[in-house]
């Protein structure tokens, strides 16, 4: 009888995320950690206690650019202490059970897919949209296997230093990291905004969340904030309609939820930028899974691939 459970992992920028999650696409049990320089023994840790004879595999979604056939991170710019790492195969030989390891947004995109906003569709775009920006594609109902790394699109010929090693990529204007260090950046410079008295005003410690929650209450800081990072990100879909034309432009990741400023000014640049007789085709919509797709998709890598 086939096993009932898969461990999903999602490691990104900021957090880790764990789950159990039953064949169904149900999160059994979920744990959530903050993203450290001890991410391999947190990620140890979490396993151990969700681990059972019920569990056939484990999942991993990992920011960055990975070699899935080797088990490998080549380079992770939001979380670099996992690079070069052979991830799988240390998670194998602790655990002994089959380990999977893919791109964050390609195991989004895997989740969206299987039980989320994209099953209905045999070919879409999911955009990640988070600490740092990433791209997941599904052609004729299967994940293709290629970087899509979006986030790392060129936008600005001479624009700002990515810590990718590039210049000028999108999420170093459309990412939750550059919203933050645009937004701080203002208020260094001495920009009243209601935002400098956050957080007893060690605005440092300001969250994307606290930008929309300020915008949506008429801050001006925090609506030219959102506004120009949307622009930014509407470049980029109007060039994945261009390039590809899907049926359908998920979005997840946290900024997704600041739809009403954020991602309306992406869907207004897009629909500038890209041709009409496209643009029109295409549906942009919402993740169904939020932040639980890239887990969710991680534990259904597990169900596709190890029996």
């Amino acid at each position: 009888m086939s096993k009932a459970q898969a461990i999903g992992i999602d490691i990104g920028g900021t957090n880790l995320r764990v789950s159990l999650v039953s064949r169904s696409g149900e999160i059994i049990r979920k744990i959530k950690e903050p993203s450290s320089k001890d991410v391999v023994n947190t990620l140890f840790h979490s396993i151990e206690s969700l681990m059972s004879d019920e569990v056939a595999g484990i999942g991993i979604g990992v920011a960055g650019l990975v070699d899935s056939a080797n088990g490998r991170i080549f380079i992770s710019p939001n979380l670099p202490v996992i690079e070069g790492i052979p991830i799988a195969s240390m998670i194998n030989d602790r655990f002994s059970v089959p380990v999977f390891l893919e791109n964050d947004a390609n195991t989004a995109a895997i989740g969206e897919k299987w039980i989320g906003a994209g099953k209905d569709f045999a070919n879409f775009f999911l955009f990640t949209l988070g600490t740092g920006i990433g791209g997941g594609i599904i052609h004729n109902r299967k994940l293709l296997g290629v970087p899509a790394e979006i986030g790392h699109m060129t936008i600005e010929a001479n624009g700002e230093k990515c810590p990718c090693g590039n210049s000028g990529c999108l999420e170093s204007y459309a990412s939750a990291r550059a919203i933050l260090s645009k937004a701080i950046s203002a208020l260094e410079k001495g920009r009243e905004s209601p935002l400098k008295n956050c957080y007893g005003g060690n605005f440092y410690k300001l969250t994307t969340e606290d930008i929309y929650r300020f915008s949506l209450d008429g801050d001006s800081l925090a609506r030219e904030t959102l506004r120009d990072a949307g622009r930014y990100l509407g470049i980029g879909i109007a060039n994945i309609i261009n390039l590809m034309w899907p049926e359908a432009i998920i979005l997840t990741g946290g900024l997704a939820g600041a739809w009403s400023i954020y991602v309306q000014e992406a869907i207004k640049e897009a629909s500038r930028r890209a041709f009409r007789e496209l643009f029109e085709t295409v549906k942009i919509i919402p993740s169904s899974l939020i932040d639980d797709a890239g887990i969710i998709g991680a534990a259904g890598l597990v169900f596709e691939e190890a029996e």
